[in-house]
């Protein structure tokens, strides 16, 4: 079989370091209780090493050369691959009723990872497990706290859906070709339902993005049309605050509060 030349429209780096793909392998825990999804499998370096722990596994792959050498090596009945974008992915037609939990690992491409990373949330209910690797710095951001400077809306919008540990850094050269930063394996966890209290997540979503399409500057201004002095003081919040002083759970309250009086006015308007 011909050698494949990575592809970096695709963002391809493909991980050889035994060390490291032992490490992940043993954060990901596989086991036949499982219905293991990876994404992005590439040149099967982790795919191999899971599929000694576990008697059937799904891939996502995009690279059509590499679906096809996926094929030529491994047993359809040992590895379902969907030769499909992740992007576009509905991780829910893997069905996993006659599992105990659904997980997902990959190597993301670093080119589409937060937009990767917000497709998932949408199945963040019915995923057990997600372990990653990404870009250090992505994932810096994403457990970052509030008052620093990787505090942001990827932050406060993850946060908000996952538990998340930040388990061990992985240095270019464990990579062909090597990319020209350092890279870092995340697990993410689901918070349980009842602690996702925004009452509708889209509204949160928005008004997060809003708080942070300025970040250098106060939120009286960055918010200004969308929620008035008042509303913020009746949270609790000062309205010199720029966003990365906000908490998770700050950005949820104002959320709500903003809901709650729009659906006051309505039914008031309503009443006349």
């Amino acid at each position: 079989m011909s050698q494949h030349i990575a592809r970096k429209r695709f963002g391809q780096n493909f991980l050889h370091d035994i060390g490291v793909i032992s490490d992940i392998v043993a954060a990901v825990d596989p086991s036949d209780d499982d219905c293991l999804i990876e994404i992005g499998p590439g040149l099967a370096a982790l795919t191999e090493p899971l599929l000694q722990n576990i008697s059937h596994m799904h891939a996502v792959e995009l690279d059509r050369d590499l679906v096809t050498r996926l094929q030529q090596k491994f047993n359809p009945e040992k590895l379902t691959i969907h030769s499909t974008d992740a992007l576009k992915f509905d991780f829910l037609s893997i069905d996993a009723t006659d599992k105990k939990q659904r997980k997902v690992v990959g190597n993301l491409p670093y080119n589409i990872s937060s937009p990767l990373l917000f497709h998932l949330v949408t199945f963040a209910p019915h995923i057990d497990v997600q372990v990653f690797m990404l870009q250090k710095e992505v994932i810096e951001r994403m457990v970052a706290k509030p008052s620093s400077g990787a505090y942001g809306r990827l932050s406060v919008m993850l946060q908000y859906r996952y538990e998340m540990t930040h388990l061990f850094d992985v240095p270019p050269h464990a990579f062909t070709p090597a990319p020209k930063v350092t890279s870092a394996i995340v697990r993410m966890t689901p918070r349980p339902n009842e602690a996702l209290t925004a009452t509708d997540e889209a509204h949160l979503s928005r008004l997060v993005a809003q708080a942070f399409s300025q970040r250098r500057k106060m939120l009286r201004n960055t918010l200004n049309g969308v929620v008035t002095l008042e509303q913020m003081e009746a949270c609790g919040i000062k309205p010199t605050a720029r966003a990365e002083e906000l908490s998770v759970a700050q950005f949820v309250d104002l959320s709500n509060y903003l809901i709650t009086q729009a659906n006051e006015r309505a039914q008031a308007e309503t009443s006349l």
